[in-house]
Order: structure tokens, then sequence, then C-alpha cells
């Protein structure tokens, strides 16, 4: 086992991490920005590097200052979080070079399912079903068209190495693609120095359905179960569940067991999840994340398992410590993020917290790197906690989030709290009748 991990993340998941270290016994090494110095974080870990100005392009994403950093503590494994290098080939092979342990998957499969259209092509081989659309990347207009009345509209045009919603555009027909198709590739351009582009059939009310998936390395694997998160603004989630309100049991055991066999049969290690759209009894593929998920405590709550304590055994050789026979569902989970955004614009709303206090009681549970006093920096993602609740059914799990809503204090900043009071008075979310575009339809309706 690792005698000392470097935490290469900030905020509420590198405290996650810290935290399992601590269980385990791990000394833990945080990194931290110039302004991140008085962070919960830097705090909480038995030791800190400064690595760097606030820009995160000069601190959390410089590889040879985290590299530095382990050299210099000694640290012989990195976890990275998520965001950030979490999913950077490039970042896991430098590690590799320098004798550390990168805390997830090989570099291959961080590049393999890092490039979309690689992805698709690799879990279609894998026997994971997908949307139907572009054999690869769709080079100009021409194709593109072609390949829509292939198809048929409405389709969705992607960037091959998008992420977080930049680069995505819908068209309805003819005319709306060749707009789109060009802000798509301009976009992309910006965001991931890569105009390349797909396209994909344009699902009109799937719901976003993930599979936690759980392998060895060494050609055994598991999955979790199913989280559905549906609920999103301009395709970020803002509201996860486990399992899925629309989910039976036997669909999970046919979906999961595909998910299981494909991450096995290529020796995945760690972590990881599969994201599909999922419409009328038909799950599609769309991503693979390599990492630990942001919203990986409700898989947590409703199988009882420490997926961080997990990543960090197999990734020191361990045997996993569960199959998938030990994986039982207990009850219902529902996560919301809580973000530092002034609604109903969601601006971001850094500032000083004056006062911080945390719900608690049975079946809450609240990550955050916030404490009274604490001014969150303009400099990085708004997402400053992430109240989770556990019930034994899906009415006493919304109880109980409704209820621990009203304990939460954050004082100071103004933050996306009031929009999970209004949406628990929906009964479309009592009922869990929702998919990926209700949250939008709903915002439009509400604000203007």
């Amino acid at each position: 086992m690792f005698e000392k991990i470097l935490i290469a993340n900030r905020g509420e998941i590198a405290l996650r991490v810290i935290r399992a270290c601590q269980e385990m016994g791990i000394k833990s090494v945080a990194v931290h920005s110039t302004a991140d110095a008085d962070a919960m974080h830097v705090r909480m870990a038995d030791e800190s590097v400064c690595i760097g100005p606030a820009p995160s392009s000069e601190s959390y994403l410089s590889k040879a200052a985290i590299i530095s950093a382990c050299e210099i503590t000694g640290a012989q494994a990195v976890h990275p979080g998520y965001g950030f290098l979490s999913e950077n080939a490039a970042f896991a092979q430098a590690l590799q070079d320098h004798d550390i342990t990168f805390i997830g998957p090989t570099a291959e499969h961080i590049r393999i399912m890092g490039d979309k259209i690689t992805a698709k092509e690799t879990v279609k081989a894998l026997g994971i079903p997908v949307v139907p659309g572009s054999d690869g990347g769709v080079p100009d207009y021409e194709a593109a068209i072609d390949v829509a009345e292939k198809i048929g509209f409405p389709v969705i045009i992607k960037a091959t190495a998008g992420g977080g919603g930049r680069g995505m555009k819908v068209a309805k027909n003819a005319e709306e693609l060749e707009i789109a198709f060009r802000t798509a590739r301009a976009e992309s351009k910006v965001a991931f120095g890569n105009d390349e582009v797909y396209i994909e059939k344009y699902l009109q009310t799937p719901r976003h359905i993930e599979i936690q998936v759980f392998g060895d390395g060494k050609g055994k694997a598991v999955h979790l179960g199913e989280r559905d998160c549906s609920l999103q603004r301009r395709h970020q989630k803002v509201f996860e569940e486990a399992p899925g309100p629309v989910i039976t049991p036997a669909l999970r055991a046919k979906i999961g067991k595909v998910c299981a066999d494909a991450v096995a049969n290529i020796n995945y290690i760690g972590a990881g999840t599969i994201e599909f759209l999922y419409e009328n009894g038909e799950f599609f593929f769309i991503e693979m994340n390599t990492r630990l998920q942001v919203e990986h405590p409700v898989t947590e709550a409703i199988f009882g398992v420490d997926l961080v304590r997990e990543q960090i055994r197999v990734a020191a050789g361990m045997p996993m410590s569960f199959g998938q026979d030990d994986l039982e569902i207990n009850g219902h989970a529902i996560e919301v993020r809580i973000n530092a955004e002034k609604l109903p614009n969601f601006a971001p709303c850094p500032g000083k917290v004056r006062m911080f206090h945390a719900p608690g009681g049975y079946g809450v549970r609240m990550d955050s790197a916030l404490y009274s006093g604490y001014s969150i920096p303009p400099y990085y993602d708004s997402l400053i906690g992430k109240l989770i609740v556990h019930g034994r059914d899906r009415p006493e799990a919304l109880a109980r989030l409704r209820r621990a809503l009203g304990e939460l204090i954050i004082d100071g900043i103004d933050t996306s709290v009031p929009l999970f009071d209004m949406l628990l008075a929906e009964p479309d979310i009592q009922n869990g009748e929702y998919n990926i575009h209700w949250l939008e339809k709903w915002l439009a309706a509400r604000f203007g």
C-alpha cells in the first residue's frame, strides 16, 4: 500500500480523497495555488505545496509543477479527483515515466475514451449500443447534410474533443444545420484547439442514465447500477439520483452486465462511468468518463461502498474488495450540486462566506470545502458543495432533502439552493417524470 498520496485537485473532492487517505492510514499531500493558500484541503492534508499562481493553467493544470511536488514530498501516487488533469492521458503517462502511480485508468484507456469518435467505435465493438450517427468526423457541410438525411432530423453536432456542452449544436432541418455545423466547429476550435465534429441523431425526450463501473485492471469488473442525471442546464448536471426512477431491475441487470463485460474485456482499472441517453426502453452510448464522477456519493450511499478507497486499493495492486454478487441496492439517494451562483441567470457569485452551517441528521451527507470566513476565489468552477441524502425509498429521500436544504446556511453569497427548493415543489420532480430537456423548459417558463 502507498505511504503517501498527493491529491492533484482542490475543493470538496480534494477533501474527499484526504479523508479516505486518513481512514486508510496514508499520508496526504495537498497542492494549491496562491489563491487557495487558506483553503480547507490545504488545512486538512498532512503536507501542502504551492504549485503556482491563481490561474489554473499555471497551477492545477501544470503537469511539471505537480510532478515536482511529488518529488519534493516523496508522494508515491497521485489522485486526480475530477476535472483538471483527471482525464489527461499525457499527465497519466508522465507520472508513469517518473515511477509515480496514477490512481486511475491507464493513459491508453484515457486517450481512447477522451476522443469521442474513437470511444464510440471502441464501445460499439465491445457490444455497447450507440446513437445512430456519422462513422467518424464530418469534414464539411456537404458531408454533414448527407449524414443528417440518412439518419433523419433533428440531429446534434458534437465536438470530437468536447465536453461540458461546448461545441454542441442542434439542427432541426437543413437550413439550421449549416449554421449549427459552422458554429459547433468554431466553438470547438476555441475551446479545445480542435475543430473536428461528428453528428448524431438527436433524441426528443431522453433521460441521461449513467452506469458506474469498476475494474481491477486484470480482467475483472463490476457495475454498481445507474444514476439518473437528467436534470441539467446547458448540459451541466444539477440533480442526480440513484437508482433511476424509470429503470427496472431487469433493465439494470442487462445494461450493467454489458458495461461490466466491456470494461473487463479491455482490462480497465479503477472507477469509470459509461453515460447513455435512454429513451423508450433503449440505451444509447454518449461517452465514457475515465475518472470519479462528481455524483459518485449517491452510488456509495445505496451500495455501502467507498469508491475512493477502492480506487486507491486497486491502484496499489490489491484485489477489489467486492464482487458483483456482493452488490445489492439499499434504498434511494439524491445529490444536489450547490453552486456559488445568482439566480435566475446563474451568474458566478464568488465572495466571502460570512457563515456556513452544514445540515446533519440521519441519512444526510454534505461534501464541501466551505467554512465561515472563507473567501471563494473567482478563478475556478462555481461548485462549492454537494448535498447528498439517503432514504429507504425515493419519497423518504425527497423528504430528507427538503429538510436538509432548510438546515443549510451559506450566508454572504448567492447560491443555487433556492433552485432546489422550487424544484422539490414540482409534481414532475416528485414523481420522477422528467428528461434532459425538462429543466431548461422549466427555467424558461419560470424566469423567461
